[in-house]
């Protein structure tokens, strides 16, 4: 009984990181951290081959139960996202920007100096450049091959980057609904570049992000969170709030809504 017991728990422990993963506002990532096992998880992939018999059996059903929160979420997403577009991305600016203040305090946990913040805002201009670069030469994203294998880079960097929303970083590009809409429906020519993806970004930069975290934690999680405002920002939709006055209040109350969720989720230790 005791045995059923403890697999149900990891099991819906590794639904609600697959569910992290996938909604906007809560980082898988941090969920591991959480749950206590986010340690076991990057020794597992950082050195797959040795651990996999010590480690393997004992995240076995964390995988599994992520794999069914993931897809169990993903159609739903998708949905609200073609029907209802900007309520949708203001209740998940919302959601991301909520947990920012969480993301702070835990980006200056071992101390903050001038070299931190000068990580964030470097990060911040990175992102403000790279996506006003794009809007400003009018490219339009086509998703393909190549976007999802990034899809999948993004999504890997999510769980082994505590803090960093994989959302936050494909919603400006507008490969969010594509690659969520993809795998929820388990269409092939997005799960395989997702997959690959993952694969790739596991292999060659878990063991690098799990150092990089150890030897200099303030500098990375000041630059994730960097990213992920600056990326949150290029997300809101601004013409959507000038269409009409019930467009704008409509808005700006699922804008409220994100972050009262985002508030509520953080008090749990959900975010």
């Amino acid at each position: 009984m005791d045995t059923f017991v403890t697999l149900a728990i990891k099991l819906l422990q590794g639904a609600l990181i697959g569910l992290g993963s996938v909604l906007p506002g809560i980082s898988g990532g941090v969920l591991s951290v959480v749950f206590g096992f986010y340690k076991p998880v990057m020794e597992f992939l950082a050195d797959p081959r040795q651990k996999a018999r010590t480690h393997l059996p004992k995240l076995l059903p964390y995988f599994a139960g992520a794999v069914i929160g993931f897809l169990g979420v993903a159609n739903l997403l998708t949905y609200f996202l073609e029907k209802y577009p900007a309520p949708s991305i203001c209740l998940f600016v919302g959601l991301i920007g909520g947990m920012l203040p969480s993301l702070w305090q835990e980006a200056g946990r071992k101390g903050r100096k001038i070299n931190s913040l000068l990580a964030t805002a470097a990060a911040m201009v990175f992102v403000f450049t790279f996506l006003s670069f794009l809007n400003a030469a009018s490219l339009s994203i086509t998703p393909g091959f190549f976007w999802y294998v990034f899809c999948g880079f993004a999504l890997a960097l999510s769980i082994i980057a505590p803090g960093m929303s994989f959302s936050a970083l494909l919603m400006p590009l507008g490969l969010y609904a594509p690659f969520v809409d993809g795998i929820g429906h388990l269409d092939l020519s997005v799960v395989i570049p997702g997959v690959l993806g993952c694969i790739l970004t596991i292999l060659s930069m878990a063991k690098a992000v799990d150092s990089l975290l150890t030897k200099y934690y303030s500098l990375s999680f000041h630059a994730i969170f960097g990213f992920v405002t600056a990326a949150t920002i290029m997300i809101l939709p601004f013409e959507s709030f000038t269409l009409s006055t019930r467009a704008c209040l409509i808005n700006v109350f699922w804008l409220a809504a994100g972050i009262f969720a985002a508030t509520i989720l953080d008090r749990a230790g959900l975010s």
